[in-house]
C-alpha cells in the first residue's frame, strides 16, 4: 500500500510540474498567433485524448516522465500556404524566445504562488541554538558554546534553523573563513567569531550541515513516553498504553527515549522487565521486542510504540506573519534565492568542488514526495516549490535539447540577423543529448546506490 501511495503521489507531482511547464508554451505560444497541434503530457501511447474547437489534440499519455507541445513548424513537416502565418518558425525571433522562455517562467510562477500560500498563511520556525560542540570542530576553533544562538552566518540573517541550513547550503564545497554572529539566552549583546572551511563536506553525497561544524543543535528534551501502540504488536501484548511513561529496563534507567530505543533494538526475541507509570501508578510488565532485519543485514529488536514528541519552549519559536502584498515580496525573494542556489550547486558539481552523487533522480524524487506529502500540506507544498525551481533552472541551461539551448541559437540568431546553421544546430542537439542522457544515467545510479 505504501508503494502504491509513493506512486500516485510521484505521478502527481511530476504531472503537475510538467503540466504547468507546458501550458506556459502552450499559453504564449497562442497569444504569438501560433497554431498548437498538440499538448501532451507524459510520452508514449495515448491513454486520452480530445480536440478543442482550434484543433490542438490534448493527450494524456502513458508514460508521466515529461511532456510536449507540438507546434505547427515547416521543419517537421509540410505546411499549408494558408497556414504559414501560424506557423513557429516563420514568427519573430522575439516571439519565439517568448514562446520557449515562457516554460521555465511558469515553474517559477508556480513556485512564487506555493511560496505566497505558505507565508500569507504563516510561518513558524525553531530557533537556531546551539546544543553541543565537538572538541576540535570548526564550530569550537570558532569558539562557539553551547546555548548559544546562532543569529547570522556571513552577514545573512538566520531567524531560524531552517534559515541557518539554507545559508549552510551555499558553503558546501568551499574554502576559507566563515563568520558567526552569536549571542547568549536572554541578551541582545551580538558577538562575532570566525571559523575556517576546507573543501567542506565536499565529497559527501548527504551532507550532514550541523555536523560538519561540530555543532549538535539544541532539542528539547524526550522523556520515554508512548503516543501510539501499533495494533498486534509486541507492546500491545504487553499491555503498553498511549501515555505510559518507561521508568526503567531491566533496573537501567530510560532518562531518554533514545536510552529506550536503543536498549530494545539490541534485545530481539529477550525478555525485558519494564518498570511503566501510568496515571501516576507505577506497573510492571514484561515486553519480549520482535525479531527485524534492517536493509543491510542488521537483526535488531522492535516493539511496536511511537514517542509523544514534547512541544518546544515558546521562547525558542519564531513566528513570521504576512499580508498578501509582504506574502508576495518574501514569496519572490525565496524562490530567487533557491534558484541562485540551484545554480551555484551546478557550477560547482561542473568544477568537482562538491560530489557528483548529490545529484538525484526519479527514484530520490518519488521517496521525497512520498515523505513530504505525509508530512503534511506545507511540507509538500514546500517540496514541489522547490523541485518546480529546479526544473525551471535546469530548462534554461544553455544546453540544445533544453528550453535554454533553443533560446541560445535565438540569441545568436538575434544578434547576428540570421539562423544557426541547420548543421550547427544538429550538432549541438546531439551532443546535448548525449550530455543529458549522460547526467539522467549517472542520476539513476546515484538513486540505485542509495538504495
Amino acid at each position: 500500500m505504501e508503494l502504491v501511495n509513493t506512486i500516485l503521489i510521484t505521478i502527481f507531482t511530476l504531472a503537475l510540474l510538467v503540466t504547468v511547464h507546458e501550458y506556459g508554451h502552450f499559453w504564449v505560444a497562442r497569444r504569438c498567433g501560433v497554431k498548437v497541434l498538440r499538448f501532451s503530457i507524459g510520452f508514449g501511447r495515448s491513454l486520452y485524448s480530445w480536440h478543442d474547437s482550434s484543433g490542438t489534440e490534448y493527450v494524456i499519455a502513458l508514460v508521466p516522465l515529461g511532456g510536449y507541445v507540438k507546434m505547427l513548424d515547416e521543419r517537421e513537416g509540410e505546411v499549408d500556404e494558408a497556414e504559414l502565418n501560424q506557423a513557429f518558425n516563420r514568427k519573430p525571433v522575439m516571439q519565439r524566445i517568448a514562446v520557449v522562455a515562457a516554460g521555465p517562467l511558469a515553474n517559477f510562477l508556480l513556485a512564487i504562488f506555493a511560496y505566497w500560500m505558505i507565508f500569507v498563511s504563516g510561518e513558524t520556525g525553531v530557533a537556531p541554538i546551539i546544543g553541543e560542540v565537538e572538541v576540535g570542530s570548526v564550530a569550537e576553533v570558532a569558539g562557539l558554546e553551547s546555548g548559544q544562538e546562532i543569529v547570522a552566518l556571513d552577514g545573512k540573517p538566520t531567524p531560524t534553523r531552517q534559515a541557518l541550513s539554507f545559508n549552510l547550503l551555499d558553503r558546501i564545497g568551499d574554502s576559507g573563513p566563515i563568520y558567526f554572529s552569536v549571542r547568549y539566552p536572554g541578551s541582545d549583546v551580538i558577538y562575532e567569531s570566525r571559523g575556517q572551511l576546507n573543501n567542506w563536506l565536499s565529497d559527501q553525497d548527504q551532507p550532514d550541515l550541523f555536523g560538519g561544524l561540530g555543532i549538535i543543535m539544541y532539542r528539547p528534551d524526550v522523556p520515554a513516553i508512548i503516543d501510539e501502540v501499533v495494533a498486534g504488536s509486541a507492546a500491545e501484548r504487553a499491555g503498553l498504553l498511549t501515555g505510559d511513561k518507561v521508568l526503567r529496563a531491566d533496573g537501567l534507567e530510560m532518562a531518554q527515549w533514545m536510552d529506550w530505543v536503543e536498549y530494545v533494538r539490541a534485545r530481539a526475541e529477550q525478555s525485558i522487565t519494564i518498570d511503566v507509570e501510568r496515571q501516576a501508578v507505577l506497573l510492571e510488565l514484561q515486553i519480549t521486542p520482535e525479531k527485524k532485519l534492517s536493509d543491510d543485514g542488521e537483526v535488531y529488536g522492535q516493539v511496536g510504540v511511537s514517542v509523544q514528541i514534547p512541544e518546544w519552549p515558546s521562547d525558542m519559536l519564531r513566528e513570521f506573519e504576512y499580508n498578501p502584498a509582504s506574502a508576495l515580496v518574501a514569496a519572490v525573494k525565496r524562490t530567487g534565492e533557491l534558484s541562485m542556489f540551484t545554480l551555484t550547486s551546478i557550477k560547482k558539481m561542473i568544477m568537482g568542488i562538491i560530489s557528483p552523487k548529490n545529484l538525484s533522480g526519479p527514484i530520490t524524487i518519488a521517496k521525497v514526495a512520498s515523505a513530504s506529502a505525509n508530512s503534511g500540506i506545507e511540507a509538500y507544498i514546500s517540496f514541489l516549490a522547490l523541485l518546480s525551481i529546479s526544473l525551471g533552472v535546469l530548462n534554461l541551461l544553455p544546453i540544445p535539447v533544453l528550453d535554454g539551448g533553443h533560446l541560445l541559437y535565438y540569441a545568436i540568431e538575434g544578434l547576428a540577423g540570421r539562423p544557426v546553421p541547420e548543421k550547427v544546430q544538429i550538432i549541438g542537439f546531439q551532443m546535448g543529448l548525449f550530455i543529458i542522457l549522460g547526467v539522467m544515467a549517472l542520476a539513476l545510479y546515484n538513486d540505485f546506490a542509495r538504495l
